[in-house]
């Protein structure tokens, strides 16, 4: 693709998907522009980087749709003072967004590989405000920190408050909860030490975060 297909296909990403699916925050389209998905895309997807798909990545899992990390962005709405957590960090793209509206971001990834791509990904877009860790985060992820907001990457088939207790008073927790062909996108917002209020977003479908809990089937 020339220069000119690109900005043409990001033009109608955003004009035809992102927007489409009730993302009017400018804040959000401007990132959005302003964020080479393509760098982030890995090489076989090039030409697919601004279509409306989840797209495969090793280990099985996805880089989600634009219409979704839109969703995502928008939703947790985080401030350039604010910390973010994100579970999931594949690519690096997610984090790289959430680095340009917050003041740090740590991501967290099951698989090295992962880790290694995305500080490639970030350090070429110069993004230095992200740490990088390595770990099994599904059942929650306590490094010492409360963050302003977290998001999960990846679905949890049985909704638990291993990530609650780990989000400010105020800090807001994105996360898909259910199984095919049922899953929603939640927005639960902390308000108080014990009290939290919770928002369905959209349905959608995504991978299960790897070793996410899952309720016990009972056989008869």
């Amino acid at each position: 693709m020339t220069q000119i297909d690109i900005e043409r296909a990001r033009f109608n990403m955003i004009e035809q998907q992102v927007r489409t699916w009730d993302v009017l925050d400018q804040r959000i389209l401007d990132l959005i522009r302003d964020t080479p998905r393509e760098k982030f895309v890995p090489p076989a997807y090039k030409n697919l980087a601004f279509s409306d798909l989840m797209l495969p990545l090793p280990h099985g899992q996805v880089m989600m749709e634009p219409k979704v990390e839109a969703r995502i962005l928008q939703a947790v709405d985080l401030t350039a003072s604010e910390r973010a957590l994100e579970i999931g960090t594949g690519t690096g793209y997610l984090a790289a967004c959430l680095a340009k509206m917050g003041r740090h971001v740590t991501t967290v990834d099951i698989f090295p590989e992962f880790r290694e791509m995305a500080e490639k990904n970030l350090g070429q877009q110069r993004i230095g405000n992200v740490t990088f860790e390595v770990g099994d985060a599904a059942a929650g992820w306590d490094d010492g920190w409360r963050y302003d907001a977290i998001v999960i990457t990846g679905s949890l088939p049985q909704l638990h408050e291993g990530f609650h207790h780990s989000l400010t008073v105020g800090g807001r927790l994105f996360v898909v909860v259910g199984e095919p062909p049922v899953m929603e996108a939640l927005l639960i917002t902390r308000y108080g030490e014990s009290q939290w209020a919770t928002e369905s977003l959209f349905e959608t479908q995504i991978p299960a975060l790897v070793n996410a809990p899952r309720q016990p089937k009972f056989a008869l």
